[in-house]
This record gives C-alpha cells, sequence and structure tokens, in this order.
C-alpha cells in the first residue's frame, strides 16, 4: 500500500499519479492527473451557468419504531463512542440531520415508544430517550437539524376513533407542545415538524398547524409533508395556494431515486424523508452510496434520511441491523461501525447544509454517478459512485436492472474551479474483504499543470471523494468488548428512586408502555416497580396487540424459567402474563406465539401458547383478586412447562412443542394499569 503523501509534495506538480487503494499485488485505481488533451468524453464540473438546488443535508431516523432502544443502556464509554461515530463533525457518519418519532404510545416497527401525553392533561417531557438522543446529538454538532414526527398518537386525541384528525385543534395542540416542551425542557430548537408517517394527510389540519404554530411564535418551525408517496400531496399542494405556503419541503419515502412532475412543479424543496432501510452490510452501503448520489440527480432530492440511525434494538425483531450502524448489547457493550457510516462520510464530511450542487452532475458513461457540490466560497466536492446493480439493491423500491463496468473517467474543473491546485481524494471499495476499504484518505492530486483535468480509474463498487477541504477525518476508538449473549441469570427489583429514563433497561416494549413507577402509599417492599401506564389503546399506526407486552432477554432461549411478582390494578376484568419462549415482536406482536401465564382478578388462569390467547393449554381457578402482590413462576423445559403462584403449584408438565425458542416478557389483559417487581429469568440453554 502506497504511504499518504506529505503536505510538502509540490514538486509532484503535472506528474501522472497513482494513488495504490487496490490489493498489495496491484495498483488499483490509478488516478491520472491528466495535462494532455481532455477526451470528448469529460465530465465538465463548471459553475459559470450558476449552480443547482441547494443541498439542505444528510441525516439518519431515530424512532419508527423503537430503534434506539437499548442504546441508552450502554455503559460509558462505550455509549459515547457510538454517538460520536454517529454525529461528531470529521469523525464518522457526521451526520447533518436527526429526525426523532413523537412517541405516540403506539407500535411503529420495532416497538413502542412513549408519548408525552399519554392522557388528556397529563404532560412529561423526561420520557423515552429521544430527548437525551437529540441534546447528545446537539453537544457534538450545535448545528445539527432537528426533525419531529409522529407515527402514532395517544389514544385520547382520536375521542374513540382510530384517527389523529378528529379534532384538528386538538391534535396541532398535542404536536405544538412538544416543540415548546423540547425547548423549555431541553433547550432544543425543533427545525422541521412532520404530519403522519406514511399515513393519510388532512389539509385543513396542516393549516391549522401552521397557525398554531405561527400563534406560538414559532414561526422558523418548517413543515414537511407528506412523509409518504409524492401523491397525492404535491397535486394538493397545486390545488390549493394555502396549503401550498404552509409547506416548506415535500418529504417522499423510498422514492428509488425518482420524483414525479407535480412535486418539480411546486419548486419547493423535495427530500427523501426516509430511505434506506437495508441490512447494514455491504450491500446495505452498496444502497446507500448509490441513493446519496442518484436521489439528487435523478429526482432532484436535497436531503436523503436514512431509516435508522442504529440498529439498537433486538436483532430478531423486524429490519434487524438495519440501522448505519449496530449496538444491540449493552449488557456487553459490544458494538460494530458497519461501512454505511463510512460511506455516509464520504458525503457529509465535506458537504454542510447551505451549499449548492452544481448543474453539472450526472451518469457516468459505463454506470455509476458523480455529484459536485460548493459552498460558494471557492471550496469544491466532489463524489463518484460506481455501484452495483447486484452490490446496491435498497430493500425497497424495486431496482432495474443496470451495468457498471470498468471504466476511465476524466474531469475538467471549468468557471471559478479551473484553477484548484489540490484535491484531497478518500476512497471506498466494498465487496471481498481482501479487496476492502473503507473512507481511505489516498495521496491527494496535484492540478496545477494539468487544466483542471484528471482522469479517475474506476472499477466497480468504489466511491471516491474529491475535495478542497482538509479537515475529512477516520475516527476510531479502542476496539469495544467482544460480543456476548444475554446473561443466562437476570434479575431487576426496579429499586430505582430517581431514573434518568423512564424505562427499565433491556425490556423492549412492544404493545403498551411499561416505566418506572413509586407506590407513594406502599412504603415496603414494592414502592418501586414497573407500571403498564396505558389505560387505552393508542390511535395506531402498525398492528398493536389488543394486550401490552414487553420483552427481554435472548431470543434463542428455549429452557428457562421466568419469576415476577405482579399486581392487577383493575377490578373484576383485570389481567397480567409473563411468558417465554415469545416467538413475535414488532409490527408482528399480534401474531406471537410462546408460552403464556395468565392470572385474572375474577380468580381465574389461564396458560395459553400465544398472546391473543387463542390457543389454550389449561384453565381454571385459583386464589386471586385484584390489589394484591402474586409471585407467578413459570417453568419451560424442553416440551413441558409448569407454573406456580406464591410457589404452589398451579399446573404441571403442559405439552409445549412450539416455539422452541423465544424472549421472556411481561403484559397485561388489557390496555390497564398493572404492576410488576422483582423481575428474575434464569435459562439453562
Amino acid at each position: 500500500m502506497a504511504e499518504r503523501l506529505p503536505q510538502a509534495s509540490r514538486q509532484r506538480r503535472g506528474k501522472a499519479m497513482t494513488a495504490a487503494a487496490g490489493s498489495a499485488g496491484r495498483a488499483a485505481v490509478p488516478l491520472l492527473l491528466c495535462a494532455l488533451l481532455v477526451p470528448g468524453g469529460a465530465y465538465v464540473l463548471d459553475d459559470s451557468d450558476g449552480l443547482g438546488r441547494e443541498f439542505d443535508g444528510i441525516g439518519a431516523v431515530s424512532g419508527g419504531g423503537a430503534t434506539s432502544r437499548l442504546l441508552v443502556n450502554y455503559p460509558e464509554p462505550y455509549r459515547s463512542q457510538i454517538l460520536d461515530y454517529l454525529f461528531k463533525p470529521n469523525f464518522g457518519a457526521s451526520l447533518h440531520i436527526l429526525k426523532v418519532e413523537i412517541g405516540g404510545d403506539g407500535q411503529t416497527t420495532d416497538g413502542t415508544e412513549p408519548s408525552h401525553m399519554h392522557y388528556a392533561l397529563d404532560e412529561n417531557y423526561f420520557r423515552g430517550y429521544e430527548w437525551w438522543l437529540m441534546k447528545e446529538a446537539k453537544k457534538r454538532n450545535p448545528n445539527i437539524i432537528l426533525m419531529g414526527l409522529p407515527w402514532s398518537f395517544p389514544g385520547w386525541l382520536g375521542k374513540g376513533f382510530n384517527w389523529p384528525y378528529v379534532n384538528l385543534q386538538l391534535t396541532a395542540y398535542y404536536v405544538m407542545t412538544w416543540i415548546v416542551g423540547a425547548k423549555h425542557y431541553h433547550d432544543l430548537d425543533i427545525d422541521y415538524i412532520g404530519i403522519w408517517n406514511e399515513r393519510s394527510f388532512d389539509i385543513n389540519y396542516i393549516k391549522v398547524l401552521r397557525r398554531m404554530l405561527n400563534y406560538q411564535g414559532l414561526h422558523r418551525v418548517k413543515i414537511i409533508a407528506s412523509d409518504n408517496l409524492w401523491e397525492p400531496i404535491s397535486a394538493s399542494m397545486l390545488l390549493d395556494t394555502e396549503l401550498l405556503n404552509v409547506i416548506d419541503v415535500i418529504g417522499a419515502h423510498y422514492p428509488g431515486t425518482r420524483t414525479v412532475r407535480d412535486a418539480k412543479l411546486t419548486k419547493k424543496k423535495l427530500w427523501s424523508s426516509e430511505d434506506f432501510s437495508t441490512l447494514n452490510n455491504d450491500v446495505g452501503a452498496g444502497c446507500l452510496g448509490r441513493i446519496l448520489n442518484q436521489n439528487y440527480i435523478n429526482g432532484y432530492m436535497t436531503a436523503t434520511i436514512a431509516w435508522n440511525l442504529v440498529a439498537s434494538y433486538y436483532e430478531q425483531l423486524p429490519y434487524g441491523r438495519c440501522g448505519l450502524m449496530t449496538a444491540q448489547e449493552p449488557w456487553s457493550g459490544h458494538y460494530a461501525v458497519e461501512p454505511p457510516i463510512w460511506v455516509t462520510a464520504h458525503t457529509t464530511q465535506f458537504t454542510q447544509p447551505g451549499w449548492y450542487y452544481l448543474k453539472t452532475v450526472g451518469h457516468l458513461e459505463k454506470g455509476g454517478s458523480y455529484v459536485a457540490l460548493t459552498d460558494g466560497l471557492g471550496n469544491l466536492t466532489i463524489i463518484v459512485e460506481t455501484m452495483s446493480h447486484k452490490h446496491s439493491r435498497c430493500i425497497r423500491p424495486f431496482l432495474p436492472y443496470f451495468n457498471v463496468s470498468h471504466q476511465f473517467a476524466t474531469f475538467l474543473l471549468k468557471g471559478s474551479f479551473s484553477e484548484i491546485p489540490e484535491l484531497q481524494v478518500w476512497y471506498t471499495r466494498l465487496g471481498k474483504p481482501s479487496k476492502r476499504f473503507l473512507f481511505k484518505q489516498l495521496d491527494s492530486l496535484w492540478l496545477l499543470d494539468s487544466g483542471g483535468a484528471f482522469t479517475l480509474e474506476l472499477q466497480e463498487d468504489e466511491l471516491f471523494t474529491l475535495t478542497t477541504l482538509t479537515t475529512g477525518g477516520k475516527g476510531s476508538c479502542p476496539p469495544p468488548p467482544e460480543s456476548q449473549p444475554f446473561p443466562q441469570v437476570y434479575d431487576d427489583d426496579f429499586d430505582v428512586d430517581y431514573p434518568f429514563f423512564s424505562e427499565a433497561p433491556n425490556f423492549a416494549d412492544q404493545t403498551g408502555v411499561f416505566e418506572y413507577f413509586t407506590n407513594i402509599e406502599d412504603p415496603g417492599e414494592h414502592r418501586f416497580t414497573l407500571r403498564q401506564v396505558l389505560n387505552q389503546r393508542p390511535i395506531t399506526w402498525a398492528a398493536d396487540a389488543y394486550n401490552t407486552i414487553s420483552v427481554i432477554g435472548d431470543y434463542k432461549w428455549s429452557n428457562l424459567t421466568v419469576r415476577c411478582d405482579v399486581y392487577i390494578e383493575t377490578p373484576e376484568k383485570g389481567g397480567v402474563f409473563i411468558a417465554g419462549r415469545v416467538n413475535k415482536g414488532g409490527i408482528l406482536i399480534r401474531s406471537a406465539r410462546g408460552v403464556f401465564f395468565w392470572i385474572f382478578a375474577n380468580g381465574t388462569y389461564k396458560v395459553t401458547g400465544d398472546l391473543a390467547g387463542w390457543i389454550i393449554y389449561a384453565l381454571g381457578h385459583v386464589d386471586v383478586t385484584a390489589k394484591r402482590w402474586y409471585t407467578l413462576t413459570l417453568i419451560i423445559k424442553g416440551r413441558f412447562s409448569s407454573g406456580t403462584l406464591n410457589g404452589k403449584s398451579v399446573w404441571k408438565n403442559i405439552p409445549v412443542s412450539f416455539p422452541k425458542n423465544g424472549w421472556a416478557a411481561i403484559g397485561t389483559h388489557s390496555f390497564e394499569f398493572a404492576q410488576f417487581d422483582n423481575f428474575h429469568v434464569e435459562a439453562t440453554s
């Protein structure tokens, strides 16, 4: 490998130079500095005829849902290292935009996120972890752009209907309080607010929201709509001048790098406000590399926001490891800086919101693409990608076939860029580990005697950034601890007087919201508990279960003992459960199978093979009532299970053939208040 050139290498002006970025046996990727006649096929980069659209940034989504759930429980220094890789300028992904879910108590892909208003007269701006995450992002990059978007809404807003637009003023007030609370309690300025993720928009609601924001003095908060498809929002805006005026950005999801005529006719900023959503291996990195360039080239999109920020949720939940990096083991401290981090850095470290794309951007003759951006002050950044079809397929939408092959691409700098003397070079090659490079700085390119021309030799699945900026950096931390499975013995007594986060570590709520709770009337053993706090079904985004449930542990667990103290708060109709081998979560939670041990306030018990309660293994009577503590124990070993209540056997050796493994869980029969304490799980396999 060629060593990086020292800064004082000006003797090399005008010479053809090779930046060795390939395998040791060959000088792969020669960068040929051409002072010769430029061939007719050169790609001209020129600002003489003005500039293209303003660049708005690259970002990622936390939420939609509960995708950062496990991150908050990481011990230091690993948690701060992860945050540095995401947000610290010139270190890792160096994100320009952070978009978060406005928690609405409903299941929104990989779990529920708590609302700041569970009930009509309830306000609490310290629930969940998005506030904390936004502050950590701002700490590292004070200029980061913050966005909020609801997926689900608390049930009281619907007044009996599963619909957020029953009372437009009330819903607008609810969203406005989140923005005001962010500022008042956390000194966070929200820059953009959305409508309802991937669901119907209401034209009158958008207008009411704008008026509500203005009335509160929040004129600076911009509205993005509709976080779904380009239509019908674009056509609606063209037909309604007031709507056109109140929407600042049209945001589309998974646009496949394309836009539509109506969206362009609005003359509004166009964003891919959710994209990527792909496993964070080399193919996922290729997907991201391709769309970061081509969303602008093909679709005029000036911002791309990846779902999701960091894969900090149990991997067997839907879309496991679809984050820019992976941090799903707080118990071990292990995390992985995945290739999408470095692909993102190729753009984010060498541009800023407020830069402009050049008009001269486009596709390469033999596949791939190039964009160029400038700050208008003499700086230039060029990003070239040659991602192949096979190694850049995103999870959606369908990608029509295209071909990429070996090529030489000559670029000619003209206009105000013609006198640029030197370009820094950063390089990524995806694919086989032996030939793989992630965000490697190569020798810089000297252009002084070349007439502003240079030629790149390009192979498949490569990414180049050529830039006048010298501030780029590939950050690194000491290796994190080795990966470890979830502890086989785990206890939590929830005895936390002033919890920093509202949720207990490692519990992943899949329907309902489970929060630390203080029993003021109980000075004894159960003063501090975990409480399910929803008493009403939320306005759902996905197919939430009809029971509440929070899962925990290792999905591979098969033989295990789960024990927990439980407290039913609702007389007659109330009920709670503990469970093992729970095999589904996220948007699939309704169909979860497992072994569920229920007790009810009416003095009955039930053992079921599913959360919904259709598969009944056993039922009967027990001495149980509301407002008393009981200890439930569930033992699953091989093909048999048993259960005890306060240490006394209730049922024994019931055959359970499916599923073979899954998480432990706690939950309630319906959306009802109930408490849990002294949780214990012990797995033997």
